[in-house]
């Protein structure tokens, strides 16, 4: 089994907008909702990793900048 590449931030919140619309609709296929969820889940832990990598990269940025 190939692993699917990772997405970048903005590919992933397409992908959850996506997935937001879908399980919100009327039409919600109930045999692959389990799933769904899952990818959501998948792409939210994502998101917030590369969102807590980029807040540690700019609080390096700026302690240089503050520095004597």
């Amino acid at each position: 089994m190939t692993d699917a590449p990772v997405p970048g931030y903005a590919a992933a919140l397409t992908e959850l907008d996506a997935i937001l619309r879908e399980l919100e609709g009327s039409d919600v296929d109930v045999d692959h909702l389990a799933e769904r969820v899952s990818r959501a889940s998948e792409l939210i832990s994502l998101c917030r990793g590369k969102i807590s990598n980029a807040q540690i990269k700019i609080e390096e940025v700026t302690a240089d900048l503050d520095a004597p």
